[in-house]
């Protein structure tokens, strides 16, 4: 999964989206300008390929949002962990709004699929988790991220649990350091059951390295990896976090990281704001094929058609969810 630098298509952007390696492209805050421009753009990817290319965008609400004007602005997961406290129900029932109004939004606009939910527990002292948890006590982020889940779906969109198998407890942040985990296997099952509990159609694992299991960061563990295969049974996609992140660094250049995230079992791999690096993965990279794993991410594409911009804006329960969010953010 590569980028682009631009809010529209350059002839290099098309070349490197209809290679055979790339399955995806990630939008970010540089890519929008507003939400015609937005279409557009998406239609331009989607028009490149067939099956078309999987548009992703970490689009999670609070600090998370990389399209806000034009968009709803979209609560912190800590805000629904709040409501949950006080009111568990109402908590539940406002992220299945949520997170209707995060995919069907993205979907109107062409985004097929959004990094969420966070699963992450909140532990406090992370410096770059924070209000992006929904809570510390593992059975709300599992009734939440259900909720948030069961609202992405009716949008027309999966869900992707991250980051495995829990980024909360360390203080570094990935994309700058790499942070080490010292707990005991047994200490971190906590963090581990909302991946045990919730259907989940992706994951994204963690740039942390857990010294309970390996000496590698969890993307680049086949220990981590088996054991979400085999122990949890997770059959769904396993991507990985951004490979240009410092927590990505410990086994050497991008064509490295590539292959040692693959041969640990990661099917999607996310090489973000390196396009020099993305030329040089594309050149010299020769992965097995594996259909398998192409039938994972073929599956994330949505197959029923999205509502458009106006359909959304007579619907009831989209104006409802509207005046909870409107709450939520007051």
């Amino acid at each position: 999964m590569i980028d682009i630098a631009g809010t529209e298509l350059t002839d290099l952007d098309r070349e490197r989206l209809c290679h055979p390696l790339v399955g995806g492209i990630i939008l970010f805050s540089r890519n929008y300008v507003d939400p015609v421009q937005l279409t557009a753009l998406t239609a331009a990817i989607h028009e490149l390929r067939s099956p078309a290319l999987l548009i992703a965008v970490d689009h999670e609400g609070g600090r998370v949002q990389r399209f806000r004007d034009g968009f709803t602005r979209l609560p912190p997961m800590a805000a629904l962990g709040r409501l949950w406290d006080s009111d568990a129900a109402k908590g539940c029932e406002a992220a299945r709004q949520v997170g209707y109004v995060l995919a069907a939004e993205l979907r109107a606009r062409g985004v097929d699929y959004s990094f969420t939910p966070v699963l992450d527990l909140d532990y406090g002292p992370s410096r770059v988790i924070g209000d992006r948890a929904f809570h510390r006590r593992p059975e709300a982020v599992v009734a939440l991220a259900a909720a948030l889940g069961e609202g992405l779906r009716q949008g027309g969109m999966g869900t992707c649990g991250k980051h495995f198998p829990g980024h909360g407890y360390v203080v570094p942040d990935s994309h700058v350091e790499l942070p080490v985990d010292d707990r005991a296997f047994e200490t971190m099952q906590e963090d581990i059951e909302p991946y045990r509990q919730l259907g989940l159609d992706g994951i994204m694992a963690a740039h942390v390295i857990y010294n309970c299991m390996d000496c590698n960061t969890a993307v680049f563990s086949n220990k981590w990896i088996d054991y979400l295969r085999n122990q949890i049974r997770f059959d769904g996609v396993v991507f990985t976090d951004d490979l240009s992140m410092a927590g990505a660094g410990v086994v050497g250049d991008m064509l490295a990281r590539v292959e040692t995230a693959y041969a640990a079992g990661c099917d999607m791999l996310l090489v973000c704001n390196a396009p020099d690096a993305v030329g040089q993965v594309l050149a010299n990279w020769k992965p097995a094929v594996d259909a398998h794993r192409s039938r994972r991410i073929k599956a994330l594409l949505a197959t029923a058609p999205a509502k458009s911009w106006e359909e959304l804006q007579a619907e009831p329960n989209y104006q409802s969810a509207l005046l909870t969010i409107s709450r939520l953010m007051a």
